[in-house]
């Protein structure tokens, strides 16, 4: 179908402020800006500042609970922003609608983003991550036997590569708009390359800022090339149509599938990388993510 008519006057909007050559610090800032901007937030959601232990130090987290809340599932959220930017502040309101729509106690990591700390460093931090929350899970509140991961974009394509290092710990992933093959070329890489908010030369920048070790594309950074995916835990794979990394998520669903994991695709229509995130920008947004998160709530209570 057509773009979202708020999401082609959310891209104008960024084609009249968008430069060349700009600079980390300043996606930075920019990130932070638009999450501002778009004003996401669930106001009945309660949090607290946590520390979780890392591989190189103490990793600052953010626990969320939902009003009402008891304790049950949980869910481990790893943010997007290309392994470079993004945070815990970029995504507050993304967790508070997950926590709030879902039921779902939800714990944000603040992993070591490139370049001050190549890849693996991100990894290595979300696997201690969910080792550190399934450790403490009863003074979290949280079901060990109902424990999620799930990110978006870069932080999902790291969800999707934990499930695989940490078979049979993890009830079920969800994985929104996910980077999982990002040395791939597949075809919405190429429809999409320019002028759909994440661009092909963005991709490319924040891939060489990763340094070394992800130069090659090794399944713990693409992990649409794991050659076994027996054994992980249920899918939940929400995608965009005009979204360049959109056939990643595809693939990779019918990859799971393939192998016998009970797993579920959307592709949202009209919308863009990120359009769960943009709140007031793009008004559907918003009741899609609430939607993402009952659904994977559900999903989390089903387990036996």
């Amino acid at each position: 179908m057509p773009l979202d008519p708020h999401v082609s006057r959310f891209l104008d909007m960024m084609a009249l402020g968008r430069s060349d050559g700009i600079t980390l610090d300043a996606r930075r800032e920019g990130m932070r800006g638009l999450a501002r901007l778009a004003g996401l937030t669930a106001e009945s959601v309660a949090t607290r500042d946590l520390v979780l232990p890392g591989p190189a130090g103490p990793l600052a987290a953010r626990l969320y609970v939902p009003e009402g809340s008891a304790g049950g599932p949980g869910l481990v959220y790893l943010h997007g922003g290309g392994l470079v930017t993004g945070g815990l502040d970029t995504h507050d309101g993304i967790c508070r609608v997950l926590a709030e729509a879902g039921a779902l106690r939800v714990v944000s990591v603040d992993y070591r983003l490139a370049p001050e700390h190549p890849f693996p460093a991100a990894l290595d931090d979300a696997l201690a991550a969910l080792d550190g929350v399934a450790a403490q899970a009863d003074a979290l509140g949280i079901d060990p036997a109902r424990l999620g991961i799930g990110g978006d974009s870069a932080g999902a394509g790291l969800a999707a590569r934990v499930c695989q290092e940490r078979r049979g710990a993890i009830r079920a992933q969800l994985l929104i708009c996910p980077v999982l093959d990002v040395h791939g070329s597949h075809p919405s890489r190429r429809d999409f390359a320019q002028g759909y908010f994440l661009d092909e030369a963005t991709i490319r920048c924040d891939l060489a800022a990763c340094g070394p070790e992800a130069a090659a594309p090794s399944p713990r950074l693409c992990p649409l090339r794991e050659a076994d995916l027996t054994g992980l835990p249920p899918a939940r794979i929400h995608t965009a149509e005009y979204d360049p990394v959109r056939d990643e998520g595809g693939a990779y669903a019918e990859r799971l599938e393939q192998a016998g994991i009970e797993t579920a695709h959307t592709v949202h229509a009209g919308m863009i990388h990120f359009f769960y995130g943009l709140g007031r920008l793009v008004p559907r947004g918003r009741p899609i993510l609430s939607e993402i998160a009952r659904d994977f709530g559900a999903c989390l209570r089903g387990a036996s």
